[in-house]
């Protein structure tokens, strides 16, 4: 199984160090620097995610992950994801193509329709076309993708492409393109239509009721007439490492907390509790907050369920001190990894 991390490279005011707010620059220091690390103890990949808001810092994560390349020898890296909805599929092919250049090929595509929506007034879409405007521009990449000289007809949201070839030429022949879903059995049917590897982000709730959606996202490729063993699956989940369980909720849960009551304050929901925080880092819950041991357990637990092959782990939801995060990468990188790699094969 491959083992990586996720960021959305959060911008917080850290409420371990009295709210002390980061300045963008000092963000992004310490954001390389973590992928520095995770690449130097054999993480598998890193990814970053796109947001257009005042609380993160990657509103180009490209890059951001071009000046990771310079930095790293292994790591692949990957968006978590690009919102495709509002983008231009020939400029996503042209900028991944160029990371996949200056990484030696490592570069990945995670698309997904986001799940913020600020890209869409930002850059003139209407939210009313979320899904079409997904649909036809994956088509459009996927076209793209395939190189050569592009044939596009257009759709209702996109251009024309008469025949034209699109450079530069990534190292890998297609550059891979993952699907990114959180929980929508159309956008799994989507990925399994296509024949594209799948993630499931698992943030909350109980992951074992994902299992039927894994199972019917292999069963729709075999019907389409697709190997589902050539179709990767990963899991993705919010989580934080330390010595011990007790350490970890307590690094993790204030930021968490304050991130997820922000976000509920916009769209409806009620603040969550340090009490359903813990229950969600129970062995059944969607968190992997705990010790090694522990996030080793739930690892190889939910493997049993979904048979995936690959896991990422988004450290610190809100913003964690940084020495913090270098020490929960260290203890994945050199404890969990291991261990899961003799257990896995």
């Amino acid at each position: 199984m491959q083992l990586g991390l996720y960021s959305f490279a959060e911008n917080t005011p850290d409420p371990l160090n009295g709210d002390r707010l980061q300045s963008p620059a000092e963000r992004l220091k310490d954001l390389l620097e973590e992928i520095e690390l995770a690449d130097q103890l054999g993480l598998d990949f890193y990814g970053l995610g796109e947001h257009h808001r005042p609380d993160f810092v990657a509103s180009s994560p490209v890059t951001i992950l071009a000046a990771a390349a310079a930095r790293t020898k292994n790591i692949r890296l990957s968006t978590a994801v690009t919102v495709l909805s509002s983008d231009d599929p020939i400029r996503v092919y042209q900028q991944f193509s160029t990371l996949d250049l200056l990484s030696n090929g490592r570069a990945e595509i995670m698309a997904g329709r986001g799940s913020f929506i600020e890209s869409f007034p930002l850059f003139g879409y209407n939210l009313n076309d979320y899904d079409d405007l997904f649909e036809e521009k994956l088509a459009e990449l996927i076209e793209i993708r395939k190189g050569g000289k592009v044939e596009w007809a257009g759709s209702d949201h996109t251009k024309p492409i008469p025949g034209i070839e699109i450079y530069p030429k990534p190292v890998q022949d297609p550059i891979p393109l993952w699907i990114a879903v959180g929980g929508t059995p159309n956008s799994v049917a989507r990925a399994a239509y296509y024949g594209l590897p799948l993630m499931i982000a698992i943030i909350g709730g109980y992951p074992r009721q994902f299992a039927p959606l894994v199972q019917f996202y292999r069963e729709t490729a075999e019907k389409l007439g697709k190997d589902p063993k050539t179709l990767p699956v990963g899991i993705s989940s919010h989580g934080f490492i330390a010595e011990n369980s007790q350490d970890a909720i307590e690094i993790a849960y204030p930021s968490h907390h304050a991130a997820m009551a922000r976000i509920g304050r916009e769209r409806g929901w009620a603040p969550g509790t340090k009490e359903q925080f813990v229950n969600g880092s129970k062995p059944e819950g969607a968190y992997f907050m705990g010790s090694p041991q522990e996030v080793i357990d739930k690892i190889l637990m939910q493997h049993e369920w979904f048979k995936h092959d690959r896991f990422g782990l988004q450290l610190s939801v809100g913003t964690v001190p940084h020495d913090k995060v270098m020490k929960a990468i260290e203890l994945f990188g050199t404890v969990v990894k291991p261990a899961i790699d003799k257990a896995l094969g």
